[in-house]
């Protein structure tokens, strides 16, 4: 039945909505987003991949405080790494993470 009482308007309420799971893991991802450390760190990653040293000193951070925002970043499946030597070199993960980037911007700039 619907909202008014029609029963040749009955709706399934639930339809579209993701399975349980699904909505967990979305909620984790969405939660990375809480930190502004780590949404300076994604900034600083959307034109090229940077090692450590470079990101703390783009969001002025230590670079502990960096590298441990970037293992939850990498957790997320965020950011990719690859090994240069002793260095660390960081990318965004892919091009979604900027879709997400540029969308949350539009869309708080509304």
């Amino acid at each position: 039945m619907s909202a008014r009482g029609n029963p040749d308007e009955a709706v399934d309420l639930n339809e579209g909505i993701p399975e349980e799971e699904l909505l967990y893991e979305l909620a984790d991802l969405f939660k990375v987003f809480s930190d502004t450390t780590r949404i300076k760190i994604l900034f600083a990653l959307m034109e090229s991949e940077r090692y450590v040293a470079d990101i703390a000193e783009a969001v002025g951070a230590t670079q502990s405080a960096v590298s441990h925002q970037l293992r939850i970043l990498k957790q997320a499946h965020l950011v990719k790494f690859r090994r240069d030597g002793k260095n660390i070199a960081y990318a965004l993960a892919d091009d979604h993470v900027r879709t997400m980037l540029a969308q949350g911007m539009s869309h708080i700039c509304e």
